[in-house]
C-alpha cells in the first residue's frame, strides 16, 4: 500500500501533507470495501431469516455428508476456507451466511455485486458484505489498479490470515456459465495472497445452489 501511495505521489517528497492525503484516501477505500459489523443487526437477521425462508420456500435442503466434510475442513489449523459459489439469486448470500453461522463455522465475508443502492449497501456491509472499491469497477487490466488494488490486496490477506470464511460468487444472476468481472478481481486477490505467502494454503469449497423456482 505504501509503494502504491508513494507511486501516486512521486512528485512530492513524502511531506506530511501528502502522507495525510493518501492516508485519508486509503480510509475512504476501506469504507467502500467494508464497514464494522453490527452485532444487533446480525442477531436480528439470524432471527428473521428462518421466518423469511419458511415463507419463501417449502424447504431448504442441505447435503449432510458434504456439510460434515466442510465442518472437518473448518477445523484445519491456520488454513482459511474460501467458498466458490454459483449465483442464482440475491437470496444466495444471506442464505449461505445463515447456514455457515448456524453450523458454527463463523460469520463469512460475502462478496456483493455493484447492483445495490447506497442504503442497502450500507446494511449489507454491517452484515458481513464486502464490495469492490469504485476505483476497480472499470479497470481493464491489473496494471491500472493503483492504490485501490493495493488496499484490496491487503484487505483480503488480512481476512484470510484471520481465518474468516470468504464467499466468492463466480457469476452474476441470472446465472450464466461465465466468470463475472467482479469474481475475477476477488479470485486474483486470493491467488496473490497465496503467491506472496500471506497464508500457507486455502481450502477451496465449491458450492452449488439450486432452486425449483429462483426467487
Amino acid at each position: 500500500v505504501q509503494d502504491a501511495a508513494s507511486g501516486q505521489d512521486s512528485g512530492s517528497r513524502g511531506d506530511e501533507g501528502s502522507q495525510r492525503r493518501w492516508k485519508e484516501e486509503i480510509c475512504q477505500i476501506l469504507e467502500e470495501i467494508q464497514a464494522p459489523l453490527s452485532p444487533l443487526l446480525l442477531r436480528l437477521c439470524h432471527w428473521l431469516l428462518p421466518k423469511f425462508l419458511s415463507r419463501l420456500f417449502l424447504s431448504v435442503q442441505l447435503h449432510l455428508g458434504q456439510l460434515e466434510m466442510v465442518l472437518r475442513a473448518a477445523r484445519t489449523p491456520e488454513v482459511p476456507l474460501v467458498f466458490l459459489c454459483s449465483h442464482q439469486s440475491q437470496v444466495d448470500g444471506p442464505l449461505l451466511s445463515f447456514v455457515l453461522l448456524s453450523q458454527g463455522i463463523g460469520l463469512p465475508r460475502v462478496t456483493v455485486g455493484s447492483w445495490t443502492s447506497p442504503r442497502l449497501r450500507s446494511l449489507l456491509q454491517r452484515l458481513g458484505g464486502i464490495f469492490l472499491p469504485s476505483g476497480l469497477a472499470h479497470t481493464c487490466s491489473d496494471q491500472d489498479e493503483g492504490l485501490a488494488g493495493a488496499v484490496l490486496d491487503t484487505y483480503v490477506q488480512e481476512v484470510l490470515r484471520s481465518r474468516q470464511p470468504l464467499i466468492l460468487f463466480l457469476e452474476e444472476p441470472p446465472a450464466s456459465l461465465q466468470l463475472a468481472d467482479p469474481a475475477r478481481h476477488w479470485l486474483l486477490r486470493v491467488l496473490r495472497a497465496l503467491r506472496d505467502g500471506a497464508v500457507p494454503d486455502v481450502l477451496v469449497v465449491p458450492v452449488g445452489i439450486a432452486y425449483d423456482v429462483a426467487p
